[in-house]
């Protein structure tokens, strides 16, 4: 992979922050520069020529999510966040629930995709149905789900790859359980996208959410429904505003120069490849992976069958926070905390410190994935020679 064409990777900094946010590729930066200073930027729905090329705008970038995401590009909806577009899908689900009916959510996923649904259940006077992931591997697989559907079941909220330690639940089998079931599935794909193909017309799921800061462009949420979703569900809008089903999650205008920098980040995922991408990354994870848990005081947090290149750790005698720090000190950068897993954090007895995260993306290389370990083996080493001379201090003589 071309790191060249990262600007923000140039620098000292082992960047293994990614399952937060990527650096922007080159082609999207170009995008959007080239857009702010075309003089074509206007609003969309008038007869001049700026406007005109505002609105090809938009619908070029509906057509590349849809590209990347397989889905249709009139039901790609945009939107500040992918937080922000499924508190909306789910407020809209909201009404159509009934008292008695159920809503599952897993103790994996990112609070984004679980406190949405929780929200509106509770307003709906809804049960919430909680399906848990192995606790020693992590894995979610479909009979964890199939456990807690029922006749009632309305909607299903999974993730796609958890944002937290990597896993990739048993997908596929879970949207067919669902529907089934007569339920229909929200996927967060999130922390997928970066990492892995999502295909929400061969996956047979009725929306996929994601965040195109994610993989490599702006800040941009979307939200994509299968045929004839959207038209079912009426979220709050302005009287004035478009009506189209997808546009009716569009709150005011959306952000012309940022939807120029999706198209280029979509177009050049396609580019490269998923099969490219996931070579090496595994060999990546598999690096660090082996080596940190080599590490005398490491305590690695799930090994599913499947998972994107994501690490959750910690190292015995510190914090999470206190890791983090640490590492940072010899400029590497990783998250600590919960990152918003905060079911997770609390099925795994972790907080309030939860955990060190870090996760490789296709702009990182071996030296990255060394780095990690050999500074995270320093920390623990001297983690480990801390707690030994206190523990020499309090012996009588």
């Amino acid at each position: 992979m071309n790191r060249d064409r990262f600007p923000g990777v140039a620098g000292p900094w082992a960047r293994l922050d990614g399952p937060a946010g990527t650096q922007m590729v080159d082609v999207a930066i170009a995008a959007m520069d080239g857009w702010m200073r075309s003089g074509r930027g206007a609003n969309h729905g008038g007869p001049f020529a700026a406007a005109v090329a505002t609105e090809e705008c938009v619908e070029e970038s509906r057509a590349a999510v849809g590209r990347l995401l397989g889905a249709e590009p009139e039901s790609v909806a945009f939107g500040p966040s992918m937080t922000a577009l499924t508190m909306r899908l789910s407020a809209a689900v909201g009404r159509t629930l009934a008292a008695g009916d159920e809503v599952v959510v897993t103790r994996l996923d990112h609070d984004a995709n679980v406190r949405p649904w929780v929200i509106a259940a509770e307003r709906a006077g809804a049960v919430v149905r909680w399906a848990e992931p192995d606790r020693g591997s992590l894995a979610l697989p479909v009979a964890a789900v199939e456990a807690v559907l029922s006749e009632r079941t309305r909607w299903v909220a999974v993730t796609a790859a958890s944002n937290a330690c990597g896993t990739v639940p048993e997908l596929e089998a879970i949207v067919a359980a669902a529907h089934a079931a007569g339920a229909r599935v929200s996927i967060d794909a999130v922390a997928a996208v970066p990492h892995r193909r999502i295909d929400l017309a061969a996956l047979g799921a009725d929306t996929v959410a994601c965040s195109a800061y994610k993989w490599y462009g702006p800040h941009v949420g979307i939200l994509c429904g299968a045929p004839g979703v959207f038209a079912e569900l009426r979220p709050d809008k302005l009287m004035p505003s478009p009506d189209a089903p997808h546009e009716r999650f569009e709150l005011g205008t959306l952000p012309f120069e940022s939807l120029a920098g999706v198209t280029a980040a979509a177009g050049y995922m396609l580019e490269v490849g998923y099969d490219a991408i996931r070579a090496h990354e595994d060999a990546l994870l598999s690096l660090a992976a082996s080596g940190l848990a080599a590490i005398d005081g490491v305590t690695l947090h799930g090994d599913p069958p499947d998972r994107v290149p994501t690490l959750m750790f910690n190292v015995a005698g510190l914090t999470s926070t206190e890791v983090a720090t640490a590492l940072a000190e010899r400029s590497v950068a990783v998250w600590d905390g919960n990152y918003y897993a905060w079911e997770l954090e609390r099925f795994l007895g972790l907080d309030p410190h939860g955990a060190v995260r870090a996760g490789f993306v296709h702009y990182n290389d071996e030296s990255d994935a060394r780095r990690l370990v050999e500074a995270v083996a320093e920390v623990a080493a001297g983690a480990a020679s801390v707690a030994s001379a206190e523990t020499s201090s309090e012996t009588p003589a």
